[in-house]
């Protein structure tokens, strides 16, 4: 892959205008519409920073909602002392004009990774795993086809998306993700029919498959589901109060949120998508939280709460996603920032929602929601540049 912006190394939808779970890429242009509740909330006594310079933040979002045509945003940010403020912009119903709820709700797809690398590496800092040991190790014969065999791929390849192993996620169709549940093995089995990308190694190619296989692994260890696991060792461990892993059948939001959109062609109109079953994203894509708590978990892991040093560092041991200035370590990406430095996150996207997000070295944290995916080049980027945006504003 050899793209201009490291932007279009994250998570991407095909070319081909099928939308994939949780990512996010070139596709159909989206339409403007137009939408006028614009709101802003902010917590009290908000920092210097936030109050001495222009609300570029609000502007940013607005612009995403006036001339992206994006039925809703929202973002929380907090500075370096740990204050924080959320924003909001759009309609969060179409149909009955609501007012987008602050910090709401909203499904946070891809970032389910980082929860399930968390899970992978405390397990490792334990001795219950090896990065370097082989699938085979744990997942016995159950890694085969053309090209690909789990006596050869690393757990480290599988965080790290070197293994090879294809995506699922582009032989699913959108569409039909509504009311489907999917067991894991289901997900595996599709990817397995293709042939590998690539040696295992040899290269950086997301894949969502990838991330499966660690879930299986964290069930095949402890010998617990993997949303007890998550829940566990991370969100009661850290105190996230508004973030859980839907339980198989819920295609509910359970608090406060902005509706999600979708449209079956491109051009069409927006339909509401925010009731769906999620299992299609199950460790790569699966869970549910709000802007504040995305902020709180990756301050909590980056600040060393959640992993031993040895593990965090491993985790934060990238390869190149291709020329493009960014890299993937174990389920974390560092992207470069405009005013210099880089922050840490991940982001994700599902039928409905997209997100962004990421936190710096100094405790600055920012993340962006919004309630339909971008499926034009340009579309994406502008959610990409609030966070820039919103973390360079802090500084």
């Amino acid at each position: 892959m050899r793209e201009q912006t490291w932007q279009r190394f994250l998570p991407s939808r095909q070319e081909d205008g099928r939308q994939r779970v949780g990512r996010r890429g070139a596709g159909p242009a989206v339409a403007v519409l137009a939408v006028g509740v614009l709101t802003v909330s902010a917590v009290p006594s908000p920092s210097t920073a936030f109050a001495t310079k222009p609300d570029t933040v609000q502007q940013a979002l607005s612009a995403l909602v006036r001339s992206d045509g994006l039925p809703a945003a929202l973002a929380t940010v907090q500075d370096g002392t740990g204050r924080s403020r959320n924003y909001t912009a759009g309609v969060g119903d179409l149909a009955t004009g609501a007012k987008v709820p602050v910090d709401g709700q909203v499904r946070i797809g891809s970032n389910t990774k980082t929860f399930t690398a968390v899970v992978v590496l405390q397990l490792v800092g334990e001795g219950k795993v090896d990065l370097d040991e082989h699938v085979d190790t744990y997942l016995p014969g159950l890694v085969r086809g053309e090209g690909l065999d789990g006596s050869r791929i690393t757990v480290r390849q599988l965080l790290q998306h070197t293994s090879g192993i294809p995506d699922y996620e582009g032989l699913l169709d959108e569409a039909s993700l509504r009311y489907r549940y999917f067991e894991p093995r289901e997900l595996l089995d599709l990817a397995l029919q293709h042939r590998a990308e690539f040696t295992p190694g040899e290269r950086f190619g997301y894949s969502s498959t990838n991330y499966v296989l660690a879930g299986l692994i964290v069930q095949r260890v402890t010998g617990r589901p993997l949303a007890e696991e998550i829940d566990r060792r991370v969100v009661q461990r850290i105190g996230l109060r508004h973030t859980y892993f839907p339980a198989a059948g819920d295609r509910t939001i359970r608090e406060a949120h902005p509706k999600g959109y979708r449209r079956d062609t491109a051009g069409g109109p927006l339909l509401d998508f925010t009731e769906m079953d999620p299992s299609a994203g199950w460790a790569a894509g699966q869970m549910i939280s709000t802007n504040s708590d995305v902020n709180q978990f990756f301050t909590a892991l980056l600040a060393g709460r959640l992993l031993p040093d040895a593990q965090l560092t491993q985790m934060r041991t990238t390869v190149p996603i291709g020329d493009s200035g960014a890299g993937y370590g174990l389920g974390i990406m560092r992207r470069p920032l405009s005013c210099g430095g880089v922050y840490w996150g991940h982001g994700g996207d599902i039928p409905g929602y997209e997100t962004r997000g990421g936190v710096t070295e100094d405790g600055r944290a920012a993340n962006v929601a919004v309630t339909y995916m971008p499926t034009d080049r340009a579309g994406a980027e502008h959610v990409e540049a609030v966070v820039d945006t919103a973390l360079c504003r802090t500084r």
